[in-house]
């Protein structure tokens, strides 16, 4: 199942590896990585994870799964960095002699100190970004959301990865797949997206009226459209 969701998504701009915990899918983006990277299609990869997973892919991930022959360079985004890793993040922006890899908690995103490095970083370079445990930028309202949405635009390739891709309901999708191509779903907004797939009704309270969702449709419909950029 590894190598299927690779030879689907090896060459593709916009791709989700939605599959659960312990199927690998952390070894297929590496390995996706190290093919765009040897066939000269990316220079950077920028992966994105909750604060308590980032972490691991320095740890284990990259050390298990990324080949030896292939020289890369790790930086790791730290808020509260000392002059050493400060000056390591600033030796990444310059650095070009090999793969670079920047991991970043997607907390970051909701700062203003790491937008700033990151477009430092990402500057002249063609680059991968991938966004582990994407249920993280389910909600379109959210600050990191809406940053990463901007640097999305910029990259040469987007993944987004997770094992539940939907935790609350299907309208958890809308800004996960955005995050990829706004035009992957065919709905330029939310509300739009919210319309086709759900069934709401206004809700009053005293003076003040709110739409509550009340049940989802069209579901086949979504399915058949994920399938089309995602292995699930």
């Amino acid at each position: 199942h590894q190598h299927e969701a690779l030879v689907r998504s090896h060459d593709k701009v916009n791709y989700a590896y939605f599959m659960e915990m312990g199927c690998g899918k952390s070894k297929v983006l590496i390995d996706n990585i190290v093919w765009l990277y040897e066939q000269g299609h990316i220079d950077t990869a920028v992966i994105v994870a909750p604060k308590g997973v980032y972490r691991n892919w320095e740890v284990n991930e990259i050390p298990i799964h990324f080949p030896d022959n292939v020289h890369k360079e790790i930086y790791v985004w730290r808020s509260g960095a000392n002059k050493s890793q400060l000056k390591c993040l600033e030796q990444g922006i310059v650095e070009r002699e090999s793969l670079r890899i920047l991991l970043i908690n997607v907390e970051a995103f909701a700062t203003q100190k790491l937008p700033k490095y990151l477009k430092a970083f990402v500057t002249d370079s063609s680059f991968l970004i991938a966004v582990d445990e994407s249920t993280t930028i389910k909600n379109p309202k959210a600050k990191r959301t809406k940053t990463l949405m901007v640097v999305s635009k910029v990259a040469a390739y987007r993944r987004i990865l997770t094992g539940s891709p939907v935790t609350n309901s299907p309208l958890d999708l809308f800004s996960q797949c955005a995050f990829l191509d706004p035009n992957l779903l065919g709905f330029k907004t939310f509300w739009t997206f919210q319309y086709r797939y759900a069934m709401t009704r206004t809700q009053k309270m005293g003076s003040h009226s709110f739409t509550q969702v009340i049940g989802y449709r069209n579901l086949g419909e979504l399915s058949e459209k994920l399938s089309k950029f995602s292995h699930r």
